[in-house]
């Protein structure tokens, strides 16, 4: 080995390295722009399965990762937002969805007139055009565009170093021995393909190996087969990691997404076996790049075709696999409507970052719910004077403290990722909703204590103080419930009525307890109900500052 020999060495491991790296922050870049419309892709699918086809292949086109789009249907699986049929056909359709990436390296083996066309003709603009609007952008944003140009010239150049490498060594005989030799084992050409796939945990990138070695030439037709079938296995490794942690449904997707690409390459295996033994001269013969990009596309396609009445076998077959057992929760010690919660948000989501926001903002609307109901049932415990209300508000409690417990690890755990500006603002604003929501749960418990204390005291309002203590309990819990409104559905006079009921409810207190103080100077309320009339007039006031506070984070955001 010469130093020629170790230049082109090192000038193909680095490419590799550009057209791997580049190929993640371009991923990254498109998740975090095409995030916030994933769930939206993924919620139109229906039992009509040739929806979820479709869907998984437009997906997979926009993120560039079948494994990033099977990982979401795992984790969508996982919260219940997907059963295994509809499943079934998005994991189909991603299997379509990532060819497009062996047809945009296609592009670079485009003859001298079309240059212009050819990726690798731009893709140094492209990086340097990312690159200095992350050097000069002094104001940090809007760096989507700049990350998808970043990595879109990275994967490229990291292309044509590889392509460069390696097209001295296409007279050399190895190659031509080892494709040879792959090329008459099927079994060893999809184990090669499957091993390369999984462990760098990509089938485009592994395609565009294949690729980037079929410009020697030394790569025929039935090496080249069999090891693009392997890669179409080896590409289910990360969806059945992902799955390890799940719920025995969310294992049942993964186990669909491995049996459907097995499937497919058995049959086909078979296939070109027979065409192989019978056309030796046509299994022989080298196969180009773009060939490679059509037979790519061809199996995904006609596996799918094949497969797709058969998408209820799988989900059987899958059942025989993962069998049922008990599902158990990380915490046994969590009320039902907490793990439930936990269950729905799941790290799977993590893969788009807009989605598993999305999911935390659903879920902080439950917590608000969970918070409304209890503070509905404290006002009841005083007002008609039942025990059970009381109770009820307790165990609502302990959830709610739950709930934020679990929305809190789980944030934490998004605000790691990559994100952008408005999604970091909106992450901080989550951490104080929940927090407000909280404190509102804390004064419900309160109120319900308080009522514990009245029926065992026997402490009773005048029907003048009962009416008040409804009046402003009425305004607190508007004022709360526009706020809970608002960050539903960000809508801005939801915002302003919350605010309009605070107004009021502030007012009201102002002149309420002037009435109380007057009562108690005539002896006309009891000293022991004055206090408590006092403490629930401040209490019910903190319940509207929060809601407040919550309606203001939603009226930053918009």
């Amino acid at each position: 080995m010469n130093i020629s020999d170790v230049s082109n060495l090192f000038q193909f491991i680095g490419g590799l390295g550009m057209f791997l790296y580049g190929m993640q922050i371009m991923s990254n870049g498109m998740q975090k722009a095409a995030g916030s419309k994933m769930s939206n892709f993924l919620g139109a699918v229906t039992d009509r399965r040739i929806m979820g086809v479709l869907v998984g292949a437009l997906v997979t086109a926009v993120i560039q990762s079948s494994s990033a789009t099977t990982v979401m249907v795992v984790g969508f699986v996982n919260a219940g937002i997907l059963n295994l049929v509809q499943a079934t056909g998005v994991i189909m359709g991603a299997n379509i969805g990532t060819t497009i990436t062996a047809w945009m390296v296609s592009l670079t083996q485009l003859g001298d007139a079309v240059e212009v066309f050819k990726p690798e003709f731009f893709a140094p603009l492209l990086l340097g055009i990312g690159v200095f609007y992350v050097l000069f952008n002094t104001k940090k944003k809007d760096m989507l565009a700049a990350e998808i140009m970043i990595g879109i010239g990275l994967l490229f150049i990291g292309l044509s170093y590889m392509f460069t490498s390696v097209q001295p060594y296409s007279s050399l005989p190895i190659f031509s021995q080892v494709f040879m030799t792959l090329g008459r084992n099927p079994i060893l050409g999809i184990l090669a393909g499957a091993a390369v796939t999984g462990i760098i945990q990509s089938s485009s990138a592994s395609v565009s190996i294949l690729q980037s070695l079929a410009v020697t030439g030394a790569v025929n037709r039935s090496a080249a087969i069999y090891i693009t079938l392997g890669q179409n296995i080896g590409t289910c490794v990360t969806a059945l990691i992902s799955a390890a942690g799940a719920n025995r449904t969310a294992k049942r997707a993964a186990v669909i997404h491995l049996s459907f690409n097995v499937f497919g390459a058995l049959l086909f295996g078979i296939v070109f076996t027979v065409i192989n033994t019978m056309f030796p001269e046509f299994a022989q013969a080298p196969m180009s790049v773009v060939e490679i990009s059509i037979f790519h596309t061809f199996f995904n396609i006609t596996n799918t075709a094949l497969l797709f009445p058969f998408a209820n076998k799988l989900v059987e077959l899958s059942g025989i696999i993962v069998k049922d057992k008990p599902e158990t929760f990380a915490d046994a010690t969590f009320q039902k409507e907490a793990q439930e919660m936990a269950k729905r948000l799941d790290i799977r989501l993590m893969k788009s970052p807009a989605l598993a926001l999305q999911e935390a903002d659903k879920e902080v609307v439950a917590m608000g719910e969970m918070v409304l109901h209890s503070l509905e049932n404290s006002m009841r415990a005083i007002i008609e004077k039942e025990k059970k209300y009381a109770s009820e508000v307790e165990y609502d409690e302990e959830t709610i403290d739950q709930m934020e417990s679990i929305l809190s690890k789980y944030l934490v755990r998004v605000n790691n990722l990559e994100l952008t500006e408005k999604q970091k603002a909106h992450v901080n604003n989550l951490f104080y909703t929940i927090s407000d929501f909280e404190r509102v749960g804390d004064h419900a418990n309160n109120f319900a204590e308080t009522a514990d204390r009245m029926i065992e005291n026997h402490v009773v309002f005048s029907e003048t103080g009962l009416m008040d203590i409804e009046t402003v309990f009425g305004k607190a819990y508007s004022s709360f419930e526009n706020a809970l409104e608002a960050f539903r559905n960000g809508s801005l006079a939801h915002v302003r009525a919350c605010t309009n009921d605070e107004d009021e409810v502030d007012m009201l207190n102002e002149e309420l307890r002037e009435k109380h103080i007057d009562r108690l100077s005539e002896g006309k309320c009891e000293p022991q109900a004055g206090v408590i009339f006092l403490d629930i007039l401040t209490g019910l006031e903190r319940v509207s500052d929060h809601a407040v506070n919550v309606a203001g984070y939603v009226k930053d955001e918009a």
